[in-house]
């Protein structure tokens, strides 16, 4: 295998144990780092902003010790640190050893950079197999799992990696910078929109929900392999010639992001595959400008020997000497690869804290992705191309782009032909006398620990054996929580169908699921009152058979600033009260209010009966200690409540709450 060819796979693997990194790291800053939202969004993006500063020195060290000493020793500490968190418990050992790995793998990106002036097909195959893995595992990753397959997957990984990692590459070019500067930018828009698995099947759930019910769709999954191919087979194929034909992918990635960033659940599938397509064309226009002439090439590549390792390269003739002046524009060249990439590390986490950071302090956040493809498009389209292969060095970095792609694709198809569907469970001897509700603030999946932990939110909610679980906090793929499309993921083992109201954004809020068919899905967005959260009540008909009906309201109500949720807790009876229009009503979910004051009573003075009445108190926040009565269950009189509970547990930072409900005769 040539050295090119070892120098792209371990890039790209790199880049996958990367990424793996911080799917753990990101949610930690949230869930470990801050505590129950009381730890202030400044401080957690300072936290994440700090580590990506720190890396930006890396180009000084690897200047002064020289890429390869830096290169292989942040591969090593990379390595130790993903496979550590396949084992770490969780809690503050979980979130310090993903900041190691992290800090690590920014170090070895900067020390690579010196070293390899064609990183666009290394980086794009990583991102790629990253996609394809990453939905192969139903976007539930190794990193969370402790089984032995997990294990030895993940041991393959970082074994290949520090194999590849071990052998040196040949010299580089001088070029190289514009796209190292992408990596960051590509990175985050591939993570939010181009390459999500879990996005996609967010989007498929919007297009294939039968009156607002989603089932788990057998093909959820099937934008993920579109997405794969077009984004690889833009980036390896090389640019366009033609000048118009350069500004397709720069348009691509703006249409694209300013879909995603419209908050419109409908418009996520036509978002994904112009992202993804057009994030790989801006990658082969930098990637074409990186190319040099036989001649530039040569001489960038004659390196002293002494000093091989400062540009990450060896001599190809051992014992030249070149002249001082080759030298030293070696060493610039590779400074700047290192300079831009920890600049492009920089735009990744700023983007990302600026994004997220606004549903807590309550700004509009739409403009961020469409400001970061509008950088990628620029750089990409102001990349001076290079007309015709340059001798000896091949754009594709000894890829093939059309098989390549093919392997990679197929990977993804595997995705959604072993994705799970979800069945509808019924009475075949009529409605039932009873039923359980449950509801749960699940906190986007992550215990206590600040572990994606789905056996014991799974194993916390069986327990009860529920027929209509409603879900408060349900994220469906942030970036920040770490791509989970976690509605899903519980549905499948829940085996119960599920409808989903947005809230925050497209992919994030409330929902409902039922082991009985559920039918007539409205919702309504409730008005801020100064709470940056969105938030919105989620109505659905749950039809026992029988002619037995039950009004359904999940919600979460999100108090402003010094006050308890009243105006919203006011929408949300008005709202269940017309929906349910005399069937029996059930309201519940994180309310954010305690019995007694006063957005309680809005419940209680049109009628609803308090549910949990008869375990009063009932505290079940925070989990661990529990003090405050803020999840509950209303119901209209005809449902007779009975033996309340709020059962111990740690994988959310709220206990759930589940009554039994009399049904009335018919």
């Amino acid at each position: 295998m040539r050295y090119r060819q070892l120098t792209t796979g371990s890039l790209a693997l790199g880049v996958i144990l990367l990424i793996d990194v911080l799917r753990v790291w990101l949610p930690g800053i949230i869930t470990i780092f801050g505590q129950a939202a009381s730890t202030p969004a400044e401080l957690m993006g300072a936290f994440a902003l700090g580590w990506f500063v720190l890396a930006a020195a890396a180009p000084a060290l690897v200047r002064r010790v020289g890429a390869r000493p830096v290169t292989v020793t942040a591969a090593v500490l990379l390595a130790a640190a993903r496979l550590a968190l396949t084992a770490t418990p969780g809690g503050r050992a979980q979130l310090w050893l993903a900041t190691a790995g992290l800090l690590a793998g920014l170090v070895w990106l900067v020390g690579v950079a010196g070293g390899i002036d064609r990183p666009v097909p290394g980086l794009a195959l990583g991102l790629a197999v990253n996609a394809a893995l990453h939905a192969l595992l139903d976007t539930y990753d190794l990193a969370w799992r402790s089984d032995w397959t997990a294990w030895l997957l993940s041991a393959v990984a970082v074994g290949a990696f520090l194999l590849a990692t071990a052998v040196r590459g040949t010299p580089p070019g001088p070029g190289g910078a514009r796209s190292w500067l992408l990596a960051g930018p590509v990175l985050l828009l591939a993570g939010m929109v181009a390459l999500a698995p879990a996005l996609a099947q967010t989007a498929m759930s919007y297009l294939v929900a039968d009156d607002g019910v989603a089932s788990s769709p057998l093909f959820g999954l099937a934008p993920v392999p579109v997405a794969v191919a077009g984004f690889l087979l833009a980036a390896l194929a090389g640019p366009p010639r033609r000048p118009w034909g350069r500004a397709l992918g720069p348009v691509a990635v703006l249409a694209g992001a300013v879909l995603f960033a419209l908050d419109n659940g409908d418009l996520l599938l036509a978002a994904i595959p112009l992202t993804a397509i057009g994030l790989g064309a801006c990658l082969a226009l930098t990637d074409a400008a990186s190319a040099v002439g036989p001649a530039r090439a040569d001489a960038a590549s004659a390196v002293d020997p002494s000093r091989a390792d400062a540009v990450g390269g060896s001599a190809t003739a051992a014992g030249v000497g070149v002249g001082e002046a080759g030298r030293v524009d070696a060493l610039r060249a590779a400074a700047r690869r290192g300079y831009a990439l920890a600049a492009g590390m920089l735009v990744f986490v700023l983007a990302a804290v600026a994004y997220y950071s606004a549903y807590d302090l309550g700004y509009p956040n739409g403009a961020v992705p469409v400001v970061v493809a509008g950088l990628v498009a620029a750089v990409a389209f102001t990349s001076r191309p290079v007309v015709g292969p340059p001798a000896g060095r091949r754009s594709a970095g000894s890829l093939a782009p059309l098989p390549t792609t093919a392997v990679v694709t197929a990977l993804a198809m595997l995705a959604p032909v072993f994705a799970d569907k979800v069945g509808v469970s019924t009475n075949r001897n009529g409605p039932p006398k009873e039923i359980t509700v449950v509801a749960y603030n699940i906190r986007m999946g992550f215990g206590l620990d600040g572990r994606f932990d789905l056996p014991a939110l799974t194993n916390t909610i069986e327990r009860q054996r529920p027929d209509v679980v409603l879900l408060s906090e349900v994220d469906r793929g942030w970036l920040l929580n770490g791509g989970h499309d976690t509605l899903d993921l519980l549905a499948d083992r829940l085996d119960m169908p599920y409808v989903f109201g947005a809230a925050a954004d497209a992919v994030w809020g409330d929902a409902v699921l039922s082991r009985w068919p559920i039918e007539d899905e409205r919702t309504l967005r409730l008005p801020a009152v100064g709470a940056p959260t969105g938030a919105q009540a989620l109505a659905v008909t749950v039809n026992f058979s029988g002619g037995v009906r039950c009004a359904v309201v999940s919600t979460h109500l999100q108090p402003p600033p010094g006050g308890g949720p009243v105006v919203q807790a006011r929408a949300v009876v008005d709202f269940a009260i017309e929906y349910a229009a005399g069937r029996p009503l059930v309201v519940g979910g994180d309310l954010n209010t305690e019995p007694g004051d006063e957005a309680f009573g809005k419940f209680t003075e049109v009628g609803l009966v308090d549910a949990l009445a008869a375990g009063r108190p009932l505290a079940t926040s925070p989990a661990d200690d529990p003090r405050q009565e803020i999840d509950h269950v209303f119901v209209s009189p005809g449902l007779t409540p009975r033996g309340p509970v709020a059962p111990p547990g740690t994988a959310s930072d709220h206990l759930p709450v589940a009554v039994t409900l009399t049904l009335p005769p018919r």
